[in-house]
């Protein structure tokens, strides 16, 4: 008899807790696949901690593989479930497509960032929901107020230094409260030269901060944000965000470089493609976390409505203490349900909050006791020690050095803010220039970066509360080319930056000065190509225009099934994913690209006519056309192809 196939999707608090319990109830007889788009287990609690500097990455992220033996983990995200079929397709992290078959399935996805239709902030916000996000928000807030530093100017001093925060529960709070903590502690090694000191705004709709919390404990919160320094604006919200500041809901305007986007989250949307009953946009459970109607199913965390047994009529919140106990009972119910054991019922009542608000400072009511200050941090630290499944030694660690040392206020750049937008359904995964969001094409499962506000709007969010805007990559299109950081609430940072305003020679930037009417110079990308370059007139030295094998644009083109050319160095799904688009100069025929059209050339050189190319041999393939948000090449990197000694061009990216 075959073992039992168990696949669990998702490693979050519920996720990880289903598998975790599943290796030690099942003692081998089961095999067990977890599927997950990162290979750690994110500690989501202490993730401000991390931007503020306090914390290491990896000080919160647990590895899988090393603590859940006779786990089998698989690296991608589900992008499609056959229900009927039971099986599971996934695209991996490099593209790759695999189908998991199961006996019995475990949906534990997660939540993702929730949108509001607020004007420019799906373009110019940043979540806070994983890794990615709250590097890249340290590396930014270091940015800034170094640049504020450096400035002479009040008004640009003052937008650096300027940070804005929406949504006042309790990642918002934290991230607030440590981000003054941070930016304070900057300036007091480097003040700036206007004497002015760094803002945090605190933002929300609600009465007052952290709602959900007792009114006791909320008012310590606050006194302890307006101590630091924090404006803290309840009743007010963003009514439009831009790239060079925000206007709130009150008429203000407010000259800002960073909008932190923590109003709240919604169910992971894999979910809604299943077609079966929802609940606010959460999959309907019963009591034991079971489908209704499919035994084979279960749903936990996040992305199920699981009935509160303590309150008849209302389902458990979305939060990580209900998350981590789904997981236990779910683990329990699915060996139940291959005739071993007993099925359990959901019934938790909440054992209270903590909140860290940096220091020694916090807020908590363990188990409905009110308490704040030294007794609270201690409690808050005590708790989250306890909670983690790994790394309690490197953090408590951490947290004595941070104690007793300064805080290293660097900026790394690893993380760019176009590889973290707003809308990524994926928020743990940084997206990866040259192909769609955690490698699967576009259109496939779940969205990756909605198009339209209707594929975006979620069952949690009330009627009409859609996510206007558009697309990461469509928002970067309708910037101009010399100056994609705009858009953005970093500013601009430093020309030779990936995702900063492009060198004046580099592709996609200004036109070359010393061309007439602003056409670039011949040999840069984007103007008219030389001749012996791929997507120009080809090379009348090649028999039928056939391209020169050494040319760049990667490896050689190789012959597909259809006789077209295409690229070696990347998989023909993510070919045909791109679909059909121009040749390099926008008009689409395959041969000489016509001259840039932008503001300096604009009405003295017309559009190229469109055509058959005037070779007679077949069109060259200029190779995969990268995404329009793509960073320019570094300051090492030439345009050209690179020279050799035998006089022929070098194979492979110039």
């Amino acid at each position: 008899m075959s073992r039992p196939r168990i696949v669990i999707v998702g490693a979050g608090f519920a996720g990880y807790r289903t598998a975790r319990t599943l290796s030690r109830l099942t003692r081998h007889q089961a095999d067990i696949t977890l599927l997950n788009p990162t290979d750690y287990f994110l500690y989501l609690p202490l993730l401000p901690q991390v931007a503020a500097g306090i914390l290491e990455p990896r000080r919160v992220s647990v590895s899988l593989s090393g603590t859940l033996p006779h786990v089998r983990l698989v690296l991608g995200e589900a992008d499609g479930i056959d229900l009927d079929g039971r099986t599971v397709h996934y695209t991996g992290p490099e593209g790759e497509e695999g189908t998991l078959p199961y006996d019995r399935l475990v949906l534990a996805a997660g939540s993702v960032n929730k949108l509001l239709p607020i004007p420019g902030v799906a373009e110019h916000a940043h979540g806070f929901r994983g890794l990615p996000e709250a590097l890249y928000l340290r590396d930014h807030v270091t940015r800034q107020v170094e640049l504020a530093a450096a400035a002479d100017d009040r008004a640009e001093c003052a937008a650096r230094c300027t940070f804005v925060v929406v949504g006042a529960g309790y990642t918002g709070t934290e991230v607030a409260a440590h981000g003054a903590m941070y930016t304070d502690a900057q300036v007091r090694k480097h003040p700036m030269r206007t004497g002015m000191r760094p803002r945090w705004m605190l933002l929300d709709v609600a009465p007052r901060v952290m709602p959900e919390m007792d009114e006791r404990l909320s008012r310590t919160a606050e006194r302890v944000l307006r101590q630091r320094g924090v404006d803290v604006r309840m009743g007010t919200s963003v009514k439009e965000a831009t790239h060079d500041g925000v206007v709130l809901t009150d008429g203000t305007s407010v000259d800002t470089r960073t909008l932190v986007w923590c109003v709240g989250v919604r169910p992971d949307p894999l979910v809604e493609s299943l077609g079966l009953p929802m609940e606010r946009g959460r999959l309907l459970v019963d009591p034991h976390l079971q489908v209704p109607g499919r035994p084979e199913l279960f749903a936990c965390g996040d992305v199920a409505a699981v009935p509160d047994l303590n309150q008849p009529g209302q389902y458990t919140p979305m939060t990580a203490q209900h998350a981590w106990r789904h997981g236990k009972v779910c683990a329990h119910n699915v060996v139940a349900s291959l005739g071993r054991g007993q099925r359990r019922a959901h019934r938790h009542r909440d054992l209270g909050f903590v909140v860290d608000l940096g220091g020694a400072k916090a807020a908590a009511n363990p188990l409905g006791v009110p308490m704040s200050g030294p007794a609270a941090g201690a409690v808050t630290r005590g708790y989250h020690l306890a909670a983690m499944p790994g790394n309690r030694v490197r953090v408590a660690a951490d947290w004595l050095l941070d104690a007793v040392l300064p805080r290293q206020a660097v900026q790394l750049g690893l993380v760019r803010s176009w590889s973290v937008p707003l809308e990524s359904s994926s928020p743990e995964v940084a997206r990866v220039p040259g192909r769609p969001e955690a490698g699967r094409p576009e259109g496939a499962g779940r969205p990756a970066t909605p198009t339209t506000p209707d594929r975006q709007r979620s069952d949690t969010e009330p009627e009409g509360e859609q996510a206007g805007g558009t697309t990461n990559d469509a928002a970067a299109k309708n910037q101009p080319d010399s100056e994609p950081a705009r858009s953005r609430p970093g500013g601009e940072p430093a020309g030779n930056q990936p995702g900063g305003e492009p060198a004046k020679a580099r592709p996609g930037s200004e036109p070359a000065k010393a061309q007439p009417g602003g056409q670039p110079a011949k040999n840069q990308p984007g103007g008219e190509p030389a001749k012996n370059q791929p997507g120009s007139e080809p090379a009348k030295a090649q028999p039928g225009s056939e391209p020169a094998k050494n040319q760049p644009h990667g490896e050689r083109a190789k012959k597909g099934p259809s006789g077209s050319p295409r690229a070696s160095g990347k998989p023909r799904r993510a070919v045909e994913a791109a679909g059909p688009r121009p040749a390099r100069g926008g008009s689409g025929r395959p041969g000489k690209a016509p001259r840039a059209s932008g503001a300096g050339s604009a009405g003295k050189h017309p559009a190229a006519p469109s055509g058959p190319s005037r070779s007679a041999g077949p069109p060259t393939d200029p190779g995969p056309e990268p995404p329009a948000n793509q960073p320019p090449p570094g300051p090492d990197i030439a345009p050209g192809p690179v020279k050799r000694t035998d006089g022929r061009a070098a194979e492979g990216d110039s």
